[in-house]
């Protein structure tokens, strides 16, 4: 087997094996003529065996292209060989256009918090007319719990959650049913703690800075094997594991002067194995940019991603029906429905607009008719949205069932690719807080310490005393969902809501129908109504708490043929006047 390893400032590297080959002589490593920096050594190795690297006699230190670490950040490698996995279900993928994410930790998903425990609980998501399950990081991070934010090896997979083949069980089990697995990956920052690169090479540059300290290394000396790093490490998530996609961790920090950017390569050699595997894949950025160019062509001067998440359609949706202004919501909480209207059919409501969060203008207009509206997602909850505040509250702790069924129904019945946070579709009451499992006390206390200062900072009301410590146990045992809550109400209603509004965008083509040309919106900012048009349908919510509203609905004053394909919880069809006469806090879609 193959052993290779870049190192370019070492003098001497060692393959030092570990577990049941400790006793074992180290191999030397030769240079590789072909490539500068690297190193070689043909040893014979079986799926499971040990290994580290030794840099100049130093400690020995684990692959960086490692695929298990069994032991966790900073011990040993194990080999992997992909192809010994046996594969019961053939997959010719799931595009984007169309589909619907669901949001999910498997550390929190189930009690187990594995895999395998996950896997057995993909039925649900199948029926209630899932398409993708996106996967928050799994890469190994320290301790056994935790976000996986802070992983430090972008090619193996988290050991507690059932390393490389409990991944590949869940995504062939996903397949199985029918569903795409897409996956968070982090490319803009490693973990603090076990993180071996420095030791290898330039892998990090303080040509740039980022919340987390050095960037990644993608323009300065050395920048072209780091690069390569990570995008390896990207193909094989996509290869390796057979997944349908890569959601790419806050874009917007990964600074990047070369052209081509690090994020047109990415996308090129994504295109090019989605062309090799006769399959489709797809890209979807987290930006904070606003910038149309992270999901133009790179034929027009764009990175080429396939969507980016969409903040400001969660933010106008938000400030509506929570009231909330505080931090990045003031600027829309000033008038949510218009805010909400504008990214409902223009994508971003900053698009070259005064931030009073930012202190500036941010965005640039996006053009639907170029960019089509599935490309960007649109969600009501997040893990980032809900954990970063300080109670990790999620609307249901303080909206009605009704005001849920509202969100859902913008949610699902926008032009845009919906997506659900894990348990959202029953309304779960448990919250989803930040919690990591740092084995180093300074580490635990400096996270502590950055929590309760991003808390302060976005003005969240309460007593600090009761944020939750991310280092306390009982914080993850908190955000573990609660299975038992579907078969109560209102969990249960609002879950056939959920199915059904999902069943009418599988059967309704004019709820995936990209064209801006036939979406409007016609709403009432003090009445607190919204009427949203897809070409015949009409999607229609009143968020009042006790105000009746009456939504004009028909064309020229004549609603006559629409009929109720969904209402929460009733309303009474179109008068010969084309007025919708719709009770508080409800909704309801209609079609011819």
């Amino acid at each position: 087997m193959l052993f290779e390893v870049w190192a370019p400032q070492a003098r001497r590297v060692a393959l030092q094996w570990a577990g049941g080959r400790a006793g074992e002589p180290p191999v030397p490593m030769e240079h590789d003529a072909g490539r500068a920096g690297w190193w070689r050594a043909e040893a014979p190795a079986r799926d499971g065996d040990r290994y580290a690297f030794r840099l100049d006699g130093g400690p020995p230190l684990p692959d960086p292209r490692a695929a298990r670490l069994p032991e966790g950040p900073g011990g040993p490698a194990a080999v992997v060989v992909h192809d010994r996995f046996d594969w019961r279900h053939p997959w010719p993928g799931r595009p984007l256009p169309g589909a619907v994410l669901y949001e999910l930790h498997i550390g929190t998903y189930t009690p187990e918090g594995t895999f395998d425990a996950a896997a057995a609980r993909l039925r649900h998501l199948a029926d209630l007319g899932i398409t993708h399950v996106s996967l928050m990081p799994v890469c190994p991070f320290p301790g056994t719990h935790g976000w996986g934010y802070d992983g430090v090896a972008p090619w193996a997979v988290h050991e507690p959650y059932g390393g490389p083949d409990g991944l590949k069980r869940f995504v062939d089990a996903a397949h199985g049913h029918g569903l795409g697995v897409v996956l968070d990956v982090v490319h803009n920052h490693l973990g603090p703690s076990g993180n071996p690169l420095p030791a290898f090479g330039p892998y990090f540059t303080d040509t740039h800075q980022t919340p987390w300290g050095a960037a990644v290394n993608l323009d300065a000396p050395g920048s072209d094997e780091v690069r390569a790093y990570f995008l390896g490490s990207a193909l094989s998530w996509l290869r390796d594991y057979r997944l349908d996609g890569l959601r790419l961790d806050a874009v917007h920090t990964l600074h990047d002067d070369r052209s081509p950017h690090f994020l047109a390569a990415l996308s090129a050699a994504v295109d090019a194995l989605a062309w090799r595997l006769r399959r489709p894949l797809f890209l979807v950025a987290e930006s904070d940019l606003n910038d149309a160019r992270t999901t133009a062509p790179r034929a027009d001067g764009g990175h080429g991603l396939h969507a980016q998440w969409n903040d400001d359609f969660h933010h106008a949706l938000h400030t509506a029906l929570t009231g909330e202004s505080q931090g990045y919501y003031a600027d829309f909480a000033r008038a949510p429905l218009t805010a909400l209207a504008k990214t409902l059919t223009g994508g971003f409501f900053h698009d070259g607009t005064h931030s009073a969060f930012r202190g500036r203008r941010h965005g640039v207009p996006l053009d639907l008719r170029i960019t089509p509206a599935y490309r960007l997602l649109a969600y009501a909850q997040t893990h980032d949205q809900i954990g970063n505040r300080a109670l990790g509250d999620r609307l249901a702790a303080g909206l009605s069932p009704g005001l849920l069924a509202c969100a859902a129904t913008l949610v699902l019945c926008a032009p845009f690719t919906p997506m659900l946070f894990m348990g959202e579709e029953w309304g779960a009451t448990t919250p989803w807080q930040y919690f990591t499992d740092h084995q180093d006390p300074e580490l635990a206390e400096a996270v502590r310490e950055g929590r309760r200062r991003e808390f302060t900072a976005h003005e969240w009301a309460g007593d600090a005393g009761d944020w939750p410590d991310p280092q306390d146990p009982a914080t993850r045992d908190r955000c573990v969902l609660d299975w038992t809550e579907p078969g109560r109400e209102p969990h249960t209603a609002l879950l056939a809501w959920h199915r059904t509004l999902l069943a009418l965008r599988h059967e309704l083509p004019p709820l995936t129908d990209p064209d801006p040309r036939h979406t409007a919106v016609h709403y009432d900012e003090a009445a607190r109504w919204l009427l949203l048009r897809r070409g015949p349908l009409r999607v229609a919510v009143n968020l009042a708490p006790d105000t009746t509203a009456a939504v004009p609905v028909g064309d020229d004053g004549d609603g006559a043929g629409l009929q109720a394909l969904a209402a929460w919880p009733g309303a009474r069809l179109p008068d010969t006047d084309g007025v919708l006469r719709l009770p508080p806090e409800s909704a309801v879609v209609l079609g011819p």
